[in-house]
């Protein structure tokens, strides 16, 4: 995996079908509260911050529904020709031609005319979640257990560092793919953005019904 940004296409066996992309960001270089274990009567203190000179990077997951794999990407921003080199790179990881089904939600960079008709062309499916919907796509409640795991009680001193912790963070994670921890940090994420937003599995949003 680069520093910048790692190249989400696995090496080897090809990924199982269908694929949820989404971005997760953006990710700055600043003291981020947390919990952690700490000597009794020495708690880890994080220092105040009044400068940051660092920008903001964005990680884009690719998470294959079959093989419970996470994958990522850091980038310094966001837009629609990293969102396009990643979704090449999806398609790049099926050399056999076999039609790939990626799902994602309606962001605008995701519905670029010249992204829809590279997809069609290279018989990739883009799938949209609905909107207020994007905690549909299952690659969300992976985020939240990604930023806890790396990013909580953290002072990165740069993007670099950063990214080193998220990638360790996946190569971990993959390799324990049905740790306890694991399997249930995903599904607290999944049950907390399911109960911020008011919905339940069939239901429409709030703010749909009032109308």
């Amino acid at each position: 995996m680069r520093r910048e940004g790692a190249d989400p296409v696995r090496k080897g066996r090809p990924w199982s079908l269908p694929l949820d992309f989404d971005e997760s960001g953006p990710l700055g270089i600043r003291p981020t509260a947390g919990s952690c274990w700490a000597e009794k009567g020495h708690p880890d203190r994080l220092p105040a911050t009044y400068r940051r000179t660092h920008e903001f990077t964005y990680f884009r997951g690719c998470y294959p529904i079959g093989d419970d794999q996470l994958w990522g990407v850091n980038r310094r921003r966001k837009g629609i020709d990293h969102t396009w080199a990643a979704l090449r790179s999806i398609r790049a990881a099926r050399p056999d031609g076999a039609p790939v089904y990626v799902r994602l939600d309606n962001l605008s960079t995701h519905l670029n005319w010249r992204i829809r008709r590279w997809a069609t062309r290279n018989r990739v499916e883009l799938c949209f979640t609905p909107t207020y919907a994007s905690w549909a796509n299952f690659i969300e409640a992976h985020f939240g257990p990604l930023r806890q795991f790396t990013l909580a009680n953290s002072h990165h001193p740069n993007h670099t560092v950063q990214a080193q912790a998220l990638h360790a963070y996946l190569r971990w994670r993959n390799q324990n793919a049905r740790h306890p921890d694991v399997l249930t940090a995903p599904r607290r994420e999944r049950a907390r953005i399911r109960c911020e937003k008011g919905i339940r599995w069939g239901e429409r949003h709030p703010t749909t019904m009032a109308a």
